[in-house]
């Protein structure tokens, strides 16, 4: 296995957590293309100078995976005000209320939220089968379970795109990591790669820590459990995607199984290949 380029990593001034999935070889000795697709936690606090950087790409879709609660909490990013980049937001979570359009929501519609709203903002929900999984597993597979379609979604938006996507969610490694992980499975880069890109998160994991702790949107959830906990480790990611092997043939099985077949596979991997 290779080692991840030290130069997928994009610094920004907002971010903790962002990298380019270009550079990254495939089973039949080709290599991921940069600038397609970009990986990253929160953009809330974007600098006038990453809106800059993110331009030249060009940046044209933000594939948003947050609960709704997350998103009004945390209120509009500087993204938002772009013209060209194009918000979607796919919560790979189950959510209580409606579900509707949240970027047509402004700040000042929040009163208008059910009072339970807000106990959506990070639910963890699986299915009773998995629950002899390690806890991060059991996330991921409830992603699968409760939001399949948004799952596809998201891939839809990278495959039809031009210029630039950017997934993210709060921290960039989990709700991130399971949409990224079927991307680059479609894309054909090697599972092992996949695994080393989902761990990766693991090398700013402290300073990601230590950003979330200071929006009163998680900062409970980033301090009642420690630094290690909120760690991604490649074992994680490696269980997964063996339970996908046992239960569908693989990662490009479940996408097949649930819609998203074998055109649409070749139409993602032909935008993320050279």
């Amino acid at each position: 296995m290779s080692s991840p380029h030290p130069d997928r990593w994009l610094r920004l001034d907002g971010t903790t957590n962002t990298r380019d999935l270009g550079g990254l070889p495939t089973t039949d000795g080709r290599r991921t293309l940069p600038g397609r697709v970009l990986r990253s936690d929160n953009l809330q606090t974007l600098s006038d100078d990453d809106l800059r950087r993110l331009a030249e790409l060009p940046l044209r879709d933000v594939i948003d995976l947050r609960t709704t609660a997350e998103v009004l909490l945390e209120g509009r990013g500087p993204l938002r005000s772009v013209e060209g980049v194009t918000h979607r937001h796919l919560s790979l979570l189950p959510e209580k209320g409606r579900h509707t359009d949240v970027f047509a929501v402004e700040e000042d519609d929040l009163p208008e939220l059910p009072a339970d709203w807000v106990e959506t903002l990070l639910p963890r929900q699986t299915t009773e089968a998995d629950e002899v999984e390690p806890p991060a597993v059991r996330a991921y597979l409830g992603y699968l379970h409760h939001r399949p379609e948004n799952v596809l979604a998201a891939l839809r938006v990278i495959a039809g795109g031009e210029g630039a996507a950017v997934v993210h969610c709060a921290a960039g490694k989990d709700r991130t990591g399971v949409v990224v992980m079927f991307t680059l499975a479609a894309a054909g880069v090697p599972e092992e790669e996949i695994v080393a890109d989902y761990a990766l998160t693991a090398e700013v994991i402290e300073a990601l820590v230590a950003k979330l702790r200071s929006s009163p949107t998680y900062a409970e959830d980033m301090t009642r459990r420690d630094v290690a906990s909120h760690t991604p480790r490649a074992e994680t990611m490696r269980r997964l995607l063996e339970i996908l092997h046992e239960r569908h043939g693989g990662p490009l099985g479940w996408l097949t199984e649930h819609g998203f077949g074998p055109d649409e596979q070749a139409a993602l991997r032909a935008r993320l290949r050279d």
